[in-house]
């Protein structure tokens, strides 16, 4: 890979030490992820964080004190940030829980200001086409918080598979999960159907799915068959506390068959919770060759060993081990968080587009309606 800064396309005048005007940025929800946020930009070279916004009275005024943030304005919303802040900031970073994502990110950008919108994008397939249609009313930037993009395996994935090796792509198997992983220790707002409205789709499966999606082009999803069920939440061993089972009202697992365009099949499961190690690796199969990616064994955004792919050679089965690329000096949420900065700053296109993750955030939808329905969904995604 190139230089990292490069790479993200975050210039720096290094004979004088100037990057550039700074981004002012508000953090709209003080909650754990934030905290990462918080600690990337102050690392971002031509970045300030100027303004928070908690709907917890002391929640923002403790977390600036936490993280060392002086002089930063507070706010009781993100209304309250959004209309007093309008003029004075370039961007936000929308870490609120699930529920909230959408009308954070739509009256963000109806007033003039760049979104980073933390993962999942939203709960619904209508959240999504909403976000999608202010974003182009508005002509600013929204990226999504997908950091594994930036991985150096997940980058090697998506060249192997866009050399075009493997032929046409016919099926990928996809998923994994934790045997137990309920992410309870940052309260119960992972857990609960008023904040989060989806579980472990929305937490991890989102990453999994855009593992693939994103190697593949992100071709048009069409049809979903689709499963969620609850059951691990429920029981008390499973959790850090257990009064938190009688406020468990999403999934641990769910799983889908997803039909996409040009005629490729993706198998794909998710697990908070289950009674196994992993439910599978990611293989991808094509008419020339196959490529098996490892399970980790808590999915965290990267791979759990070589890729090996599969061939014929001249009638031989043919293996090829590729070995994992070594990590960079600069984290991904660092490179998520310059790759944004450098975006607003230099009027780029959004490093995770929306355009993308409206597929992705439809797979979702259409599992859990089509678990709630018992049968086959189309997916019906307008055009933007």
């Amino acid at each position: 890979m190139a230089d990292n800064l490069d790479a993200y396309k975050f210039k720096q005048k290094t004979e004088d030490g100037e990057v550039g005007r700074t981004i002012k940025v508000g953090i709209i929800g003080t909650g754990w992820i934030a905290g990462d946020h918080a600690e990337c930009y102050k690392r971002c070279p031509g970045a300030e964080i100027v303004a928070l916004a908690d709907i917890v009275p002391g929640k923002a005024e403790a977390f600036a004190k936490k993280h060392g943030l002086e002089n930063v304005r507070i706010y009781n919303s993100d209304r309250e940030l959004i209309d007093a802040e309008k003029d004075n900031i370039d961007a936000v970073s929308v870490c609120t829980y699930n529920r909230q994502h959408a009308p954070c990110a739509i009256y963000a950008l109806d007033h003039g200001v760049n979104v980073l919108l933390e993962k999942p994008m939203c709960v619904t397939l209508d959240e999504a086409v909403e976000i999608c249609r202010a974003e182009k009313r508005s002509g600013k930037i929204i990226s999504v918080g997908f950091q594994p993009r930036f991985d150096p395996n997940m980058i090697m994935l998506k060249e192997v598979v866009q050399s075009g090796i493997l032929g046409k792509i016919y099926y990928i198997q996809t998923g994994g999960g934790r045997r137990m992983g309920i992410p309870t220790p940052f309260g119960t707002s992972f857990i609960r159907d008023d904040t989060a409205g989806i579980g472990a789709l929305a937490d991890i499966g989102c990453y999994s799915l855009d593992m693939v999606l994103n190697s593949i082009g992100y071709p048009k999803p069409l049809t979903v068959t689709g499963y969620t069920s609850g059951f691990f939440g429920k029981k008390p061993e499973y959790l850090d506390r257990p009064e938190y089972t009688e406020e468990f009202s999403v999934d641990d697992f769910g799983a889908g068959f997803i039909r996409l365009e040009g005629d490729i099949i993706l198998d794909f499961r998710i697990a908070w919770a289950m009674n196994i190690d992993s439910p599978c690796d990611t293989i991808i199969l094509g008419t020339e060759a196959g490529v098996r990616v490892p399970a980790t064994d808590c999915w965290n955004g990267s791979i759990g060993g070589p890729l090996t792919i599969y061939s014929n050679i001249t009638g031989i089965p043919v293996q090829t081990l590729i070995p994992k690329r070594d990590e960079d000096d600069l984290g991904n949420f660092d490179k998520k968080i310059r790759s944004f900065v450098s975006a607003v700053r230099d009027g780029g296109k959004a490093p995770v587009p929306t355009s993308q993750i409206l597929y992705n955030q439809a797979i979702i939808d259409g599992i859990v309606r089509s678990s709630k329905l018992g049968r086959e969904v189309e997916l019906d995604i307008p055009e933007i």
